[in-house]
């Protein structure tokens, strides 16, 4: 098993956490795992995107040329990652803030989804759009299970921030149903 994924977006959207958290279920479940973040001087609002690498194996560089998979965050993210995702991979796109007409590969699964709002809709935050499109992720890759990455969250958060972790999983489930009812 081998699944490489960037997860890009601007800083303060939480992609890097997303991608921990993907590395860190990743580790539970006994893989591979590398994660390089990647971002702009800024504080927010700036370039911010990581790739995260599973594997089944030793892993013998973090970086990659053509993923599997891209979860898309922000016009600029879509615009120079999408040409690299190899075919038939993966594209999770925040159309809340991509215009699905800039996706230009119809070689690739795509879901499109309005992740701010169905955040705001699922616990009443924006700032989870961040779990939404990660449950999308997972329903659509199933690289991890979803109970994982709830342990995962658990493991990473300490005690004074444990009452994030009911919403954050709320989120990441209204991915997944957002995804599987896609399917349908």
């Amino acid at each position: 098993m081998y699944y490489d994924v960037i997860l890009s977006g601007f800083g303060g959207q939480g992609i890097l956490l997303i991608g921990d958290i993907l590395a860190q279920a990743a580790m539970m479940e006994d893989r591979h795992v590398t994660w390089m973040p990647a971002y702009g001087v800024e504080m927010r609002g700036g370039a911010a995107n990581c790739t995260v690498v599973i594997s089944s194996e030793t892993i013998g560089s973090p970086l990659t040329d053509r993923p599997c998979g891209l979860v898309s965050m922000s016009k600029p993210s879509l615009l120079k990652f999408q040409d690299k995702i190899k075919k038939d991979g993966l594209l999770v796109v925040n159309t809340s803030f991509v215009e699905e007409d800039l996706i230009t590969r119809d070689d690739l699964e795509t879901i499109c989804l309005p992740a701010s709002e169905l955040a705001f809709q699922a616990v009443g935050q924006h700032k989870m759009a961040n779990m939404v499109v990660l449950g999308a992720f997972l329903a659509a890759s199933n690289v991890v299970d979803c109970k994982t990455v709830e342990t995962a969250l658990e493991s990473l958060f300490q005690e004074e921030k444990q009452k994030l972790i009911p919403p954050m999983i709320q989120a990441l489930h209204c991915g997944i149903n957002y995804r599987e009812k896609q399917e349908v």
